[in-house]
């Protein structure tokens, strides 16, 4: 999967690939798609959710650029892939899920992986989590019509937000950079995405930050 999916299609970081390699997906995925676990594709997980294609999690992950130590919030659980990733590069991961059946599947698989330092909440990810801001690193796996303002506030100087952006349909990958108090955005080429729902996402449409 590293040699072929991840580092053919461009991934350079070593620290990623290694993650990559080390965090077993198997065991982040529903019971019957074992066998399709290390393949090209997201996968469903239940809840009108999915597990994004390795390439996805690698790409966001090397965009985000991790130290150890750093703090980062994820928004939308999911199965606890993504959180498995950043906490095997050393992050305190806060992983934010709205569903809470969800959230304890995420839970049990990180538990069953043996990976620490993720802190799964069940809440509206949009808003983030204040208690731990700020946060080094902010890594969005839905889509939203906007980069929620409340994401922004709780981003750190010098930090990075990764997260897909635009319709319910198709959108772009965009990493967003703060520094000095401003921010800068450049996008990663088009993915799609499940919708990212809360007050700050498709359920209210106010986005309230940054296109």
């Amino acid at each position: 999967m590293v040699a072929t999916q991840i580092a053919a299609r461009g991934i350079r970081d070593r620290r990623v690939l290694e993650a990559m390699r080390k965090v077993p997906r198997h065991l982040f995925v529903p019971a019957g798609y074992g066998s399709d676990a290390y393949r090209d594709h997201p996968l469903p997980i239940g809840h009108g959710q999915t597990i994004s294609q390795p390439y996805i999690v690698a790409l966001m992950t090397e965009l985000l650029a991790v130290s150890p130590g750093d703090r980062v919030l994820e928004v939308g659980a999911g199965s606890g892939y993504q959180a498995a990733v950043l906490a095997t590069l050393g992050a305190v991961v806060y992983s934010i899920e709205r569903i809470p059946e969800v959230a304890r599947i995420a839970e049990e698989n990180l538990k069953r992986a043996g990976i620490p330092n993720v802190h799964v909440i069940v809440g509206d990810g949009t808003r983030g989590h204040p208690p731990a801001a700020p946060y080094q690193g902010i890594i969005v796996t839905a889509a939203a019509p906007a980069i929620p303002g409340p994401l922004v506030d709780q981003l750190a100087e010098g930090g990075r937000l990764v997260a897909p952006v635009g319709s319910r349909d198709l959108q772009e990958l965009v990493k967003l950079e703060k520094r000095e108090g401003r921010v800068t955005t450049t996008s990663y080429g088009g993915v799609v995405f499940v919708p990212l729902v809360g007050e700050h996402g498709w359920e209210g449409q106010a986005g309230n930050g940054l296109p």
